[in-house]
């Protein structure tokens, strides 16, 4: 009976705060941090000179993909039972593995894998893939054929470990809306214009925080790319968390935050774009549990996390802006992914922040395609019930 009744008020409290989340829309957007520093629409997309090439660049490598805006609209997204195929999988990765060279891309966060196709892997081998990304937490594959795969058939090995997320606000290839495109065209210069209001490009977050049920093994691969500069940085939100204090790790546990996503949709409306879905808010703890390994991870981020529930706003902003700083100055907890032809990056959003650099300005394309299966809603367990 106590069960059943706690069960009861812990549903209770947890409709109310989501409740209050909606509520504070209208507040949240005035007080946003969010920053879009690879704003895309059809406007900023120079279709002739992608299909045909100009006298600087060739077309575009895989025309297939560019992104197109439609304005078809779609559904919320519905909750889901999600399956966490890392909890099956064998520690020891002899279908993922097998034959592979396999470097650390530091001592803290990541890895490179040479020899394995992931695309060919069997279930068992994908079972591992998702365990060692988020043992790694980031994981760069190199000379895979994702790209040159048919869009389907690359979606149908994505959605093994989750529906595709439909992004709110993205451009997508003509009838794949699940597939999200990161794209500047080539001879775009725009970089130029961002750094007049700003002094830097890095916007820390894990995708579509916002979301009920967020995404979290991730896949990321190359198309285009410039010749030098473009790379994505990952931070170890595990490692972020276990660097304070066991007295500051405690504070934080039972601690919730709004996560929201109608700043990212008022960004596209402003700059002409649309919106696939009504923006949505949601609540979620502070320091989330992944299901597979048991660890503990710091889940804020300054692109979507507005408010931590039940302080006061200078509270709030106040530890915020602490975890934010801490994320961003451990370098040592960092890893910056060099983008080559044929790379798919895979990391699990659950247990990461990222950031992409906008550090190249000759007006080179960039152009990459991301899968993002979603995965369950964020939770945390008891603070002491995970230890190193």
């Amino acid at each position: 009976m106590a069960t059943a009744l706690s069960e009861t008020i812990a549903v209770r409290l947890t409709r109310s705060i989501d409740q209050r989340a909606e509520r504070l829309k209208p507040q949240d957007k005035r007080e946003s941090t969010y920053k879009e520093a690879f704003a895309q629409s059809a406007a900023t997309t120079n279709y002739d000179g992608e299909l045909e090439g100009s006298a600087k660049h060739p077309p575009a490598a895989y025309p297939h993909y560019l992104p197109y805006w439609d304005d078809v609209t779609y559904p919320p997204l519905e909750p889901f039972e999600a399956i966490e195929h890392g909890k099956d999988a064998d520690p020891t990765f002899p279908n993922l593995l097998a034959g592979a060279h396999v470097p650390d891309l530091t001592a803290n966060i990541g890895a490179e894998v040479q020899g394995v196709q992931i695309s060919k892997l069997n279930k068992a081998g994908k079972d591992e893939l998702a365990l060692f990304v988020a043992k790694k937490k980031v994981v760069a594959f190199r000379n895979q054929d994702l790209a040159d795969l048919p869009i389907q058939q690359a979606l149908d090995f994505a959605e093994y470990y989750g529906p595709s997320h439909i992004h709110q606000a993205s451009g997508a290839p003509q009838g794949f809306p699940k597939v999200h495109l990161i794209h500047r065209s080539a001879d775009d210069t725009t970089a130029h214009d961002f750094f007049q209001e700003r002094t830097n490009s890095i916007t820390w977050h894990s995708d579509v925080s916002f979301e009920m049920q967020p995404p979290g093994t991730t896949f990321l691969y190359l198309l285009d790319g410039p010749t030098a500069g473009g790379d994505t940085l990952f931070g170890n939100m595990v490692e972020a968390y276990n660097r304070l204090s066991p007295e500051f790790q405690k504070r934080l546990h039972g601690l919730r935050a709004i996560h929201s996503g109608h700043e990212q949709a008022a960004d596209a409306r402003a700059r002409g774009s649309v919106v696939r879905r009504e923006p949505v808010a949601n609540v979620h703890p502070l320091v989330r549990t992944h299901p597979a390994t048991g660890e503990k991870a710091l889940y804020v981020n300054p692109q979507f996390t507005r408010r931590i529930v039940g302080l006061k706003k200078e509270e709030s902003d106040y530890l915020l802006k602490f975890l934010y700083d801490h994320i961003a100055l451990c370098a040592d907890l960092q890893a910056r992914v060099k983008w080559e032809k044929g790379t798919v990056i895979c990391w699990d959003n659950r247990v990461t922040a990222h950031t992409a650099i906008l550090d190249w300005q000759d007006g080179q394309r960039r152009h990459l395609a991301r899968l993002m299966p979603q995965a369950e809603r964020p939770y945390e367990t008891p603070f002491d019930e995970w230890k190193r």
